[in-house]
């Protein structure tokens, strides 16, 4: 099989990758080629032991930090097209790098520990370093959507930790539609059983159907969600739950979303 066959499938994503990175599909671009052509040419190869897509990113990092990384503009960032863009160029490169491999392109810490020449614990204080100001900057007003104290409870306890406010802890799906009337949140943690035999998908469907809000499901029952068929919730945890894991997945609910978006009608 020839190199562009073995490659052809992951070049989508390198693009996206990249684009995130730079902070422009132009830029990315740029450098994907300068990858592409290194490999040609015989002046890089893929690293033996790497699957194929790990080992272009490998690859398309060399390129990178040998050139792309020391030319990135300083703090002004009014040029970059929309806020997400912004907020990413605002993390410094090496933690932008190890947060964009993980969180957008569904690498694990070890395999991006292998895309940036690097051992497992530093991109895990790399992770931590993305999501530390991530936190910071995007502190939230949070409703909960939970019918167990205990478990609400550690929820808030998490949210809270990360510097975000739970305005409202809500048990059924009433409640849940009478919160958000009440105080408009920047995220819902929810449920799918709630406590009178209600749903936690209707009362997101209700919530949705009024506010562009990001939403992440902690359930017990992923298979209510996970039917094949779309669109299906973007993030998913099952319990029993980690709290790294429902940490990142705030950090990352909260980045890729667009803010202080609603659908109610003026």
């Amino acid at each position: 099989m020839s190199l562009l066959a073995r490659l052809a499938p992951h070049l989508p994503y390198v693009r996206r990758y990249a684009r995130a990175l730079t902070g422009d599909q132009t830029t990315g671009d740029h450098y994907v080629r300068v990858a592409l052509e290194a490999l040609a040419a015989g002046e890089r190869t893929l690293e033996a032991g790497l699957t194929p897509r790990v080992a272009l990113y490998h690859v398309f990092h060399a390129i990178w930090c040998s050139t792309g990384a020391q030319l990135e503009p300083g703090q002004d960032d009014e040029g970059y097209a929309d806020e997400a863009t912004r907020r990413l160029m605002r993390i410094a490169p090496r933690s932008r790098q190890a947060f964009l491999l993980t969180a957008l392109e569904g690498f694990t810490p070890s395999e991006a520990s292998q895309i940036l020449d690097t051992d497992f614990a530093e991109v895990e204080q790399l992770i931590s370093a993305a999501q530390a100001e991530i936190d910071a900057e995007l502190a939230t007003d949070v409703l909960i959507i939970e019918d167990e104290p205990v478990i609400a409870a550690d929820i808030e306890a998490l949210v809270t930790e990360l510097g975000h406010t739970v305005v409202d802890i809500a048990a059924t799906r009433s409640e849940a539609v009478d919160a958000v009337s009440r105080r408009t949140p920047g995220l819902v943690l929810a449920d799918i059983q709630l406590a009178d035999g209600s749903s936690g998908i209707d009362a997101v469907k209700d919530i949705l159907a009024r506010y562009d809000i990001p939403v992440i499901f902690i359930t017990a029952f992923p298979e209510r969600l996970l039917t094949g068929e779309r669109p299906e919730p973007t993030f998913l945890i099952t319990k029993p739950f980690q709290p790294e894991t429902v940490k990142a997945a705030i950090g990352q609910a909260l980045f890729f979303h667009p803010r202080n978006s609603s659908r109610q009608a003026a």
